[in-house]
C-alpha cells in the first residue's frame, strides 16, 4: 500500500510541476523572443506580464469548442488527448535529482525507473504521430489533412534519426535505464572535466536537431506553417481541445530539453560540497538539473527567434540524406571504439 501511495504522490507532483513549467515556459518564450527581436512582449497581465499565460489558458478553457459538421466526432475529440498523454508520461522516467535517503529509506526523484527507459520514451513519442494524423483526418477538411500528412512524414523521419543517435549512449552506458545513464556520467575525466556523454558529440548534435523537428519548432515548424496550410493539422480545433495540443507541444519542448540534459549533460550532476546541511545537498542536484534544462530551453527559443523556416524538401532531404547516414556511420565508429576498449586491438 505504501508503494502505491508513494507512486501516487510522485505522479501528482510531476503533473503539477509540468503545468507550472508550461505556464512559465510560454511566458518566458514570449519575453525572450520579444527581447531578441526588440519588441515589448507581454507586460500588462501581472508583474512583467507573468499572468498572461494563465489568462490565455482561462480564455481557451471557457471558449466555445466548435465541431466541424463533417468531423469523425469520436476520433476528433480523442486526438488532443492522445497528443497530451505521451507528453505527460515521458516525463515520468526522467530523474530530476539525486536519490535521497530519509530514515534509512532511499527515495528516487523519478516517478519510475524502467530498465528500458529509452525504448519507453521512443515508443511514447511514436504515439504522438498518431494524434497528429488522426486530428487531421478526423477534421473532415482538406487543409488539416494536408498538414497532418506532412507532420506525420516529418516526425517519423526525424524520429528515426533520434533513435539512432541514442544507440551510442546505450552502448557506452551498458543500459537503457535513464537513471543508470545519469549515474554513469557522475565523476570526471582526469581532475576537472565532467564525465558527460557530450563527448559523444555527433549523437548530441543529431539528438538536439531531431528534437527540434519532433517538437515542431523552427526551423522545422512546417507542421504548423500558417502561411502555407492555414494552421496545420489543428486548424479545425478551438477552445480546450486546441489547448491540449498547445499544452502537449510545450511539455514536449521541456521534455526534450530535460532528456538532452539527462542523456548528454550529466543530468542532475554537479558539485555538491561536503559539510553542507542535508536539505541543501538534496536541493542542489535539482537546481543543477533545472539550470541546465532551462539553458537548453533558451536555446530552443533563441533558434526560433533567429532562424527562418526550411522548405519541406530541404527538411526531408536533411533528415534522410544527412542525419540518418551520419548516425549510422557514427554507430559503426562507436562500435569499433568500444571493441578496442573492451578487447584491445585484434593484432595485439
Amino acid at each position: 500500500m505504501t508503494i502505491f501511495i508513494e507512486a501516487g504522490i510522485k505522479v501528482l507532483l510531476a503533473f503539477v510541476f509540468l503545468l507550472v513549467t508550461v505556464l512559465l515556459l510560454v511566458w518566458a518564450e514570449r519575453k525572450w523572443v520579444s527581447d531578441l527581436q526588440n519588441r515589448i512582449g507581454p507586460e500588462r497581465a501581472g508583474p512583467f506580464g507573468i499572468l498572461q499565460t494563465l489568462a490565455d489558458g482561462m480564455k481557451l478553457f471557457f471558449k466555445e469548442s466548435l465541431t466541424p459538421t463533417k468531423a469523425e466526432f469520436g476520433i476528433y475529440i480523442a486526438a488532443p488527448v492522445i497528443a497530451l498523454l505521451p507528453a505527460l508520461l515521458i516525463f515520468l522516467v526522467i530523474p530530476i535529482g539525486a536519490p535521497i535517503e530519509i530514515n534509512g529509506t532511499e527515495y528516487t526523484l523519478q516517478v519510475v525507473d524502467l530498465n528500458i527507459g529509452l525504448l519507453y520514451i521512443l515508443a511514447l513519442s511514436s504515439i504522438a504521430v498518431y494524434a497528429v494524423a488522426l486530428a487531421g483526418w478526423a477534421s473532415g477538411s482538406k487543409y488539416p489533412l494536408l498538414g497532418s500528412v506532412r507532420a506525420a512524414a516529418q516526425m517519423i523521419s526525424y524520429e528515426a534519426a533520434m533513435g539512432l543517435a541514442l544507440v551510442p549512449v546505450v552502448m557506452f552506458a551498458g543500459s537503457a535505464s535513464i537513471a543508470t545513464i545519469v549515474e554513469g556520467q557522475q565523476g570526471t575525466f582526469g581532475s576537472f572535466v565532467p564525465a558527460w556523454n557530450i563527448v559523444l558529440l555527433p549523437s548530441f548534435v543529431i539528438f538536439l536537431i531531431a528534437g527540434f523537428a519532433e517538437t515542431n519548432r523552427a526551423p522545422f515548424d512546417l507542421v504548423e506553417a500558417e502561411s502555407e496550410i492555414v494552421g496545420g493539422y489543428h486548424t479545425e480545433y478551438s477552445g480546450i481541445r486546441f489547448a491540449f495540443f498547445f499544452l502537449a507541444e510545450y511539455i514536449n519542448i521541456f521534455n526534450i530539453s530535460a532528456l538532452t540534459v539527462t542523456l548528454f549533460l550529466g543530468g542532475w550532476g554537479g558539485p555538491v560540497p561536503t559539510g553542507l546541511p542535508t536539505a541543501i545537498q538534496w536541493v542542489l542536484p535539482i537546481v543543477y538539473f533545472l539550470i541546465k534544462t532551462w539553458a537548453v530551453v533558451f536555446f530552443f527559443v533563441w533558434v526560433r527567434a533567429t532562424m527562418p523556416r526550411m522548405r519541406y524538401d530541404q527538411l526531408m532531404s536533411f533528415g534522410w540524406k544527412r542525419l540518418i547516414p551520419v548516425s549510422l556511420v557514427w554507430i559503426m565508429l562507436c562500435a569499433v571504439a568500444l571493441g578496442f576498449r573492451n578487447f584491445g586491438a585484434p593484432w595485439s
